[in-house]
């Protein structure tokens, strides 16, 4: 027996645990497939597709190529159009300790010129359009009976909830991220989708998996050609099968075959560092630099020559307050929108609480218009 002396100890111990860790396996290799929204909850709608559907036939496609490997066992969140609530989703791969968690979904934005892939991994919202992806996404639970109580508070539409989350799979991160990145580069690579990169958002179906989780966003639907392939048998049967590939890859890479060992090891692992990551005194940012995709609509309230603080009560209660400045001037702005519609009403609501010079401003790819 020995001493751990410090906070930083404990972490380099659970690194080099985790490391033996991330490539273990069970008797079987278990990934469970978890295909988004279902029900009720039909995702995004663009054109006449329908996420949920195309979410479904590509998530059990990729389930048929997997069960073909004799050493791979997969377990669905869902298999037919049912609602299944956010907070069971992340249960089903917990239960079976899993060895990967894969949601499928498709993208969606006002302008119908967004294309391309993007996966994404647990960890810190550092662009507003990420934040509003994970809003999106997250936006289920408000669907949920009781979910204030379910959910401990969490507020989909609150980005201090968001961004207070905790990670509770910093140990799979590295694993996560390597997992996306080979998904990423057979969509690119392999079939020439438009690359969207591997990024980190709080999205609560990867925050409370205790394993290497990735959500996969197949493409924008939004986009009429690649909403017309996503939704063909031939575009899901593509998309299926590279994720399976990158599966299987990822699956011979990180895996071993002594399994009573690795099992004492990983599951002491999980507990040990749920303790630290729980811990007040351990507070970990993921540094990653990510972009500003797509198009975000905000009102311009104000300009003045003064720097007033931020809150609402400061700007007659409105929402998603945030500042820019311009040479000595601070500009004001409320609103945080990917819909123009939604931010119309805002801006409507500005001026009836007295901005009446208030306008909508555009900002695409991070760049205001």
């Amino acid at each position: 027996m020995f001493k751990i002396k410090n906070i930083k100890s404990i972490l380099l111990i659970l690194v080099l645990f985790a490391s033996i860790a991330g490539i273990c396996q069970t008797k079987k290799f278990t990934v469970v497939l978890d295909a988004g929204h279902g029900g009720k909850d039909t995702g995004c709608r663009y054109h006449g597709f329908v996420e949920k559907d195309i979410a479904l036939s590509t998530t059990l496609k990729v389930g048929e190529l997997l069960e073909k490997n004799t050493d791979i066992k997969v377990i669905y969140t869902r298999k037919t159009d049912i609602f299944i609530e956010l907070v069971d989703r992340p249960k089903v791969g917990n239960r079976a300790d899993a060895n990967l968690f894969i949601s499928i979904h498709c993208n969606g934005v006002v302008s119908n010129e967004a294309s391309g892939t993007e996966t994404f991994v647990m960890g810190l919202a550092r662009s507003k359009m990420n934040l509003e992806v994970a809003k999106m996404e997250n936006s289920v639970i408000l669907l949920e009976d009781n979910y204030k109580v379910k959910y401990k508070g969490f507020n989909p539409n609150n980005p201090e909830s968001l961004i207070g989350l905790k990670i509770m799979q910093e140990e799979y991160l590295n694993n996560s991220i390597s997992l996306a990145s080979k998904v990423q580069n057979n969509f690119t690579d392999v079939v020439g989708r438009k690359n969207r990169g591997v990024k980190q958002t709080p999205l609560w179906v990867l925050d409370a998996s205790y394993m290497p989780s990735i959500l996969i966003e197949l493409g924008f639907l939004s986009n009429q050609e690649e909403g017309d392939f996503l939704n063909s048998d031939e575009g899901q049967n593509t998309m299926a099968k590279q994720i399976a590939d990158a599966v299987i890859s990822y699956k011979n890479n990180y895996s071993s075959t002594d399994n009573e060992a690795n099992d004492t090891i990983e599951t002491n692992t999980r507990q040990d560092t749920k303790r630290v990551i729980d811990s007040p005194r351990v507070v970990k940012e993921i540094e990653k630099k990510e972009e500003h995709i797509g198009t975000i609509y905000k009102i311009q309230l104000c300009a003045s020559n003064k720097k007033v603080g931020l809150e609402s009560k400061n700007f007659k209660g409105l929402d998603n307050i945030s500042m820019e400045k311009e040479g000595k001037v601070y500009k004001y702005f409320s609103g945080n929108e990917t819909d123009i519609d939604e931010i119309k009403k805002q801006l409507k609501s500005a001026k009836a609480k007295g901005y009446k010079s208030a306008f909508v401003v555009t900002y695409i790819n991070g760049e205001k218009k």
